[in-house]
């Protein structure tokens, strides 16, 4: 006889209300959740709005509830959820005071934790870890997190498994293209720069993305360079940031262009108008916006301190430097001019590693084998 399809609850803290990289995750989960277990499957989402997943493609309203910020409604309708589900799937740390309270009313349940990057680096008080050590299985986006949460927080590695992040299904096909006219008038860039992209939010509080550090690399690899470079950062920033990355810029002589908020149906056309990818990060839970990248054709950058190397997978996808050396920056840079074709990924391979699939049928097995 054929095991009943588990009932399943996912309780997120929001994921159509905000376009950040644990957002995606949850998009992506949501959608994977749904295709293995069905109307089986339950969303929560704590501050979200219904209309926010209005039209959405990943996952059904049917099977989908928003509490609009409502804290305390979110956290009794999922423990009310919980006491007749068999597996219950948190999408962050915050919200493990919710599953203890689950598994404490329903002891057979299955509990199982996302976690994503510094969120669970830091420590933690004694009653969070203690939740945490409660969890039958924690599911980390990338080798680095997961050794985290073993060595800082003491968790147990049997317990502790790595599910790398995915590449949207429903993203634009790369096709090739042109640097894209309007951009270039847009942003006063001619078709023979050298342009570099990273994809971050600005603020004082972000600068272990590495941005200022590119900067510096630039501002040492432009006497070498004929063609004039230029770093392109998209994404909101503070004016407090804006200020400081033009006098970092003006005193390194160097061109910086910053874009504001990209929504994701233009970054297709962003990706196009650079030449590469760069992100030297230090505190990286994994880096969507790598494989995004790659996906559009553009080589990458990354640091090989934090879960931005499993995105640059070991070094074979890209090119991993020590976020903390200029000089190792630069020359990475230098040898992506010199031949950006060697260090494009090629596309099979990079939906073999990254790929939906690929991600639903690891999430599936992960599930099924607690």
């Amino acid at each position: 006889m054929l095991n009943p399809t588990p009932s399943v609850l996912f309780f997120t803290l929001k994921i159509f209300s905000a376009t950040g990289g644990i957002e995606k995750v949850c998009k992506l989960a949501g959608k994977a959740l749904y295709e293995i277990y069905g109307n089986n499957l339950e969303v929560f989402s704590m501050h979200d709005e219904t209309q926010d997943a209005k039209d959405n493609p990943y996952v059904p309203q049917k099977i989908y509830h928003a509490f609009a910020g409502n804290k305390i409604m979110a956290s009794l309708k999922a423990i009310a959820a919980g006491r007749k589900k068999n597996i219950v799937i948190l999408s962050h740390i915050n919200l493990l005071t919710v599953g203890g309270i689950i598994k404490k009313i329903n002891p057979k349940v299955k509990l199982i934790l996302f976690t994503h990057g510094i969120e669970v680096w830091q420590p933690m008080s004694r009653k969070r870890k203690r939740l945490l050590h409660g969890c039958d299985r924690v599911i980390s986006v990338s080798h680095f997190t997961r050794q985290k949460l073993i060595d800082v927080q003491g968790a147990d590695a049997a317990k502790c498994v790595v599910l790398n992040n995915c590449l949207d299904p429903f993203l634009a096909r790369p096709t090739p293209m042109q640097k894209p006219a309007d951009l270039l008038r847009q942003y006063k860039l001619e078709k023979t720069d050298i342009i570099l992209m990273t994809l971050t939010r600005l603020a004082i509080t972000e600068r272990h993305k590495g941005y200022d550090k590119v900067i510096l690399a630039i501002q040492s690899l432009q006497k070498k360079q004929q063609q004039r470079i230029v770093y392109l950062i998209a994404g909101k920033y503070t004016e407090d940031e804006k200020k400081h990355i033009f006098q970092l810029a003006e005193n390194a002589m160097v061109s910086v262009v910053l874009t504001g908020f990209i929504d994701d149906h233009e970054l297709p056309r962003y990706f196009a108008l650079a030449d590469m990818y760069i992100m030297p990060s230090k505190k990286e839970g994994f880096g969507i916006t790598f494989i995004e990248a790659m996906y559009y054709g553009l080589p990458v950058i990354g640091g090989n301190a934090d879960g931005s190397i499993d995105a640059l997978d070991n070094g074979n996808f890209g090119l991993p430097v020590n976020p903390d050396s200029i000089t190792e920056i630069e020359n990475a840079i230098e040898i992506m001019i010199q031949n950006r074709a060697a260090y494009q990924v090629d596309g099979e391979k990079l939906l073999k590693k990254f790929g939906f699939e690929t991600y639903k049928e690891k999430l599936g097995k992960l599930l099924m084998n607690i």
